[in-house]
């Protein structure tokens, strides 16, 4: 555990000196601001409560960003230290490959649940500083929908080790990060309507339909968000979904985490099979 935390401090100190940290925190920081004050004015007029406008607004922009955040910052994480000549020197020490791949996990995760959690806390607090009422409801909901944004991280920081394992050339997983990013974010729902649409209900039953949104990590990551709750789901438009959906948030939630863990599976044996 100790060679874990090491690896994970190095990792943060990188970010540090590569202002990923700061780059990202004033990212989310500046557009969650922005969200905020322009999304929460016509809240008094249609009875809405402001903090779900803002849960709405943040889980629109989290599905694009956050997964391409984490790619970013993951998709080289070990073909870049194999090209840079780093890894061979990192392995000569007592530490395992495992532990190498776990620690460089932590310390990416790290940086992004940071990042997360100030940059989307900062709108919350210049809603409440506005003077708004913010109830316990929409406050737990708040909360729930920065942890799955964290938890929606990670998923694309395992899949980004995944490409990097498998690839031999910093450029190639670049390349496959963004292929990965344009499916899962924006090809896959498009294609899922359009399969809908032809569809008509005629073959594709509720119970099918859970399927293929579980196989996709932002498509869980949208149902816990945007129809998981009441309020949230009324003002995102989604209440119907929310009131046919058969997969309880317990059970999303254990989808996002099975997300994380079987390419970080499967990037940790892609790892342990390559020769340096």
């Amino acid at each position: 555990m100790t060679n874990v935390l090491l690896i994970a401090g190095k990792e943060i100190q990188e970010s540090l000196r590569n202002r990923w940290v700061l780059a990202t925190t004033l990212l989310l920081a500046a557009l969650a601001l922005t969200l905020t004050l322009l999304g929460s004015a016509p809240t008094g007029s249609v009875g809405v409560r402001p903090l779900d406008v803002v849960i709405v607004s943040l889980s629109s922009l989290s599905v694009f960003l956050l997964p391409l955040i984490a790619l970013l910052i993951s998709h080289d994480a070990i073909v870049g230290e194999i090209e840079r000549g780093t890894m061979l020197l990192l392995l000569s020490y007592p530490v395992g490959r495992w532990q190498v791949l776990l620690g460089k996990f932590v310390g990416h995760l790290a940086v992004l649940a940071f990042a997360t959690i100030l940059g989307y806390g900062v709108a919350a607090l210049v809603l409440a500083a506005t003077g708004t009422g913010i109830d316990a409801d929409s406050l737990a909901a708040f909360g729930l929908m920065v942890m799955s944004s964290i938890l929606l991280g990670a998923v694309f920081i395992a899949i980004g080790y995944l490409i990097s394992a498998l690839v031999r050339e910093r450029a190639t997983a670049a390349g496959i990060a963004i292929g990965v990013w344009l499916v899962f974010v924006v090809l896959y729902d498009m294609g899922l309507l359009g399969v809908l649409v032809v569809d008509q209900g005629r073959t594709i039953s509720a119970s099918v339909l859970n399927v293929l949104l579980l196989a996709n990590p932002t498509d869980v990551y949208r149902m816990f968000n945007l129809a998981g709750t009441g309020g949230v789901s009324a003002f995102a438009g989604m209440s119907a979904l929310g009131n046919a959906m058969t997969l309880a948030p317990t059970a999303l939630v254990a989808a996002l985490i099975l997300w994380v863990l079987l390419p970080l599976s499967l990037a940790a044996h892609a790892f342990s099979r390559r020769e340096l």
